[in-house]
């Protein structure tokens, strides 16, 4: 393991390995990505539903989207290894009249900012998503550039790119403690020894409030479980099927091998690392599913998971420069949006560790946000 870097990024998951592989791009230096698991995206990148989508209820989510999407589309040409971006669309359906109120404000924002998005009425939603209950459905929202991925090709990609670049890759390698001389950082500490760096960006995801306190810091970010199921081979599910989203209940679904993926996030989930499997909360899913899709109902569970979101106060990442520890940089509180925004968030952290004004203004994420009172809750959080 290298003794020293110009920059030590701390957790291989997809944000990780996109940070290291912008930074590599603009030839930062010596980088050296740290990953505590026996292999790379074992986190919450594994456990990821694969959406990737640009409907959100504020500007800079919705242009760190945009940015993202362009440059999946542009992956294999960037990187040189394949990985399908299936641009099948995410629909909002909306059963609420204050949900339409508040969806119809953010279209006009989307589309503000030269997103793809349309209005669906209830009749036009079959064309896109059959077989779902649409009865109570009063209007939807639809983005054909909008999709699904499989983010472990994606981490593959930019793991082989980043290696062939020169980035160092440490598994099994905790990081213990953090040094600084003074309030700068000086060394990162590890399970294979020290390595010393004046620049640490922290991708570690649910567990990167540990982190931030190894280097005397505090970020508002907590961790909490998320459940998902997919089932077994449905005849009705076709290739065009989209990701659907149905706000009221908070069910999501979309295709998945032969048949769907399912999930849900329970809001009154306490915050914690365990990522055991809830047979109560798996039955609340299907229940919600079987209420929109009642062909559900002689489908099979095929498998079942539970995973990490790093979820901050405001559903926001946060990007940037802490205030009290210099040379750290925090790439970390997606909300369940890590794997949709990798590309984007790497972007934006090279050019900003790189002294260079960022593509997009994302000055609303900074971590100082929450002492400052500057916060803008982001509502589309599924």
């Amino acid at each position: 393991m290298r003794s020293r870097a110009d920059v030590v990024v701390v957790g291989g998951g997809i944000i990780g390995v996109a940070v290291a592989f912008y930074l590599a791009k603009r030839k930062y230096g010596q980088i050296v990505i740290v990953e505590k698991e026996p292999f790379l995206g074992a986190g919450s990148t594994a456990k990821a539903a694969g959406g990737i989508r640009a409907q959100f209820s504020t500007k800079a989510n919705i242009e760190m989207s945009m940015l993202s999407e362009k440059l999946f589309c542009s992956f294999k040409e960037d990187t040189g290894s394949e990985a399908l971006f299936d641009q099948v669309g995410y629909l909002f359906a909306l059963s609420d009249d204050a949900d339409v109120t508040t969806y119809t404000k953010q279209y006009q924002l989307q589309q503000s900012v030269g997103l793809n998005v349309q209005l669906l009425k209830p009749e036009d939603i079959p064309a896109y998503a059959p077989h779902i209950r649409i009865d109570d459905i009063k209007l939807a929202t639809f983005c054909h550039d909008d999709g699904l991925g499989d983010p472990s090709e994606f981490l593959r990609g930019y793991e082989r790119a980043d290696r062939d670049m020169g980035v160092g890759i440490e598994m099994d390698c905790e990081v213990t403690a953090i040094r600084k001389n003074s309030d700068k950082i000086s060394t990162v500490r590890t399970t294979k020894g020290d390595i010393s760096t004046p620049l640490v960006i922290n991708c570690a995801g649910p567990w990167s409030a540990l982190i931030a306190r190894m280097a005397g810091a505090e970020i508002k970010l907590e961790p909490f479980k998320r459940q998902c199921v997919t089932t077994g081979e449905l005849d009705f599910v076709k290739p065009f099927f989209p990701m659907v989203v149905d706000v009221k209940s908070g069910l999501y679904f979309h295709k998945e091998s032969k048949g769907l993926l399912l999930g849900w996030a329970d809001k009154d989930m306490k915050s914690s690392f365990d990522v055991s499997i809830e047979p109560d909360y798996t039955d609340t899913i299907i229940e919600k599913a079987l209420d929109r899709i009642p062909q559900l109902e002689t489908a099979e569970i095929a498998n079942q998971w539970a995973g990490l979101y790093e979820t901050t106060p405001d559903h926001q990442a946060i990007i940037g420069w802490d205030s009290e520890v210099g040379g750290l940089f925090h790439v970390t509180g997606f909300s369940g949006h890590g794997f949709m925004h990798a590309p984007a968030a790497g972007v934006v952290t090279s050019e900003i560790v790189a002294g260079v004004k960022p593509t997009i203004d994302i000055s609303s994420l900074g971590p100082e946000r929450f002492a400052r009172g500057l916060v803008h809750h982001e509502t589309n959080v599924i």
